[in-house]
């Protein structure tokens, strides 16, 4: 390992999977994304969902809103809104989306698959595909929760079998659709996006380059760090940090950054989903770090998602320096509180500076 630098100044990133929740939640949270990124795809899966564009708008208007009352307005921090696609999203429903300027992708969770999935798709190429040919025309891209959601389907090996069962006929029947293969977990699905031909991307999230799934029991059973998909073995922790480090320009942020209260997730069926949002950069450098690749975080975080998106890249920058940041015990969350992940523990980098 050559010697690694005490400071590192990059463009300044762009986080291409979180979520913002809505109402006070949404309050409580904006803040910590913004303070960081520069534009964030938020996801859609609100109770009731986000299916059209009418309902991106609005929802567009109260996190701006948000980010006002947080002090943060201004344009330093952009949404990218995105549709929830459901077994009835029609075509032109589409066309509408990408008209706007504002929807900038569509969610596919297969029903049943994590925090409010009830509503989602039960047969993808079925009954979605006058969405998805749309999709494909109007260059839209198709964000993928990848897993299947079978019972007789141990859950270690939801992502594995998805890529067989649905990415893999997807896009044959949609070449030319952009598909982003969201928080890749396994090996399998790393070595896939790779190698697979046609317009495709995954998001990478930091606890699954930092964590394999013993962080899940390590002195006793710890519900901050499940998350769906679920932590993995550690040859696939390995396969993923050596996707994010690589050269390839497929892989990029997202942190899948999902708050809930301390309360829903320290109960007999605790939610899913670890709170990153306030350490993220400072998570994913020690993972780079660690890996002796920190040359290739810029890309990672701040260049290769907006390539895949057709977006600009950013005018900012981020400044990381190495020193000690104690991750706190809670942040305020509404009314309740949220933990963040690695809560009480420290990191050797800190952001210092946004510009």
């Amino acid at each position: 390992m050559q010697n690694a630098p005490n400071t590192l100044t990059i463009v300044r990133p762009d986080d291409w999977h979180l979520h913002l929740r809505d109402g006070v939640v949404l309050d409580s949270v904006v803040g910590d994304s913004a303070r960081q990124f520069a534009r964030a795809i938020v996801m859609p899966n609100l109770k009731p969902p986000v299916t059209t564009t009418e309902q991106a708008l609005a929802y567009r208007d109260r996190i701006v809103a948000a980010l006002e009352r947080a002090g943060l307005a201004g344009g330093r921090f952009t949404p990218l809104m995105t549709l929830y696609l459901t077994d009835n999203t029609p075509a032109d429903e589409i066309a509408k989306a990408r008209a706007s300027g504002v929807v900038h992708a569509v969610k596919l969770y297969p029903a049943g698959a994590t925090t409010n999935s009830d509503a989602g798709v039960t047969d993808l190429l079925g009954r979605c595909r006058p969405a998805l040919e749309a999709m494909q025309k109007w260059d839209m891209p198709l964000l993928v929760h990848g897993e299947v959601t079978d019972k007789d389907i141990d859950l270690f090996d939801r992502e594995a079998v998805f890529i067989d069962r649905v990415m893999i006929p997807l896009r044959q029947a949609f070449p030319q659709l952009k598909v982003v293969f969201e928080h890749i977990t396994t090996r399998q699905g790393a070595h896939y996006v790779r190698d697979a031909q046609g317009p495709i991307a995954a998001t990478i999230t930091a606890h699954h380059l930092l964590y394999n799934r013993n962080a899940l029991f390590l002195g006793g059973m710890r519900p901050h760090w499940y998350c769906l998909p679920v932590l993995k073995r550690e040859t696939h922790r390995q396969a993923l940090v050596e996707a994010a480090t690589s050269d390839s320009p497929r892989f990029f942020l997202g942190t899948d950054s999902a708050p809930h209260s301390k309360g829903l997730k320290e109960n007999a069926c605790g939610c899913a989903g670890c709170y990153t949002a306030l350490h993220a950069m400072e998570l994913y450098a020690t993972a780079f770090d660690a890996a002796g690749r920190l040359d290739r975080l810029e890309a990672f975080a701040s260049l290769n998602g907006p390539a895949f998106y057709g977006l600009p890249v950013n005018q900012g920058t981020l400044t990381l320096q190495r020193g000690r940041y104690d991750i706190p015990a809670e942040l305020a969350l509404g009314d309740a509180s949220v933990v963040p992940l690695a809560a009480g523990e420290s990191l050797a980098w800190r952001v210092v500076e946004k510009a």
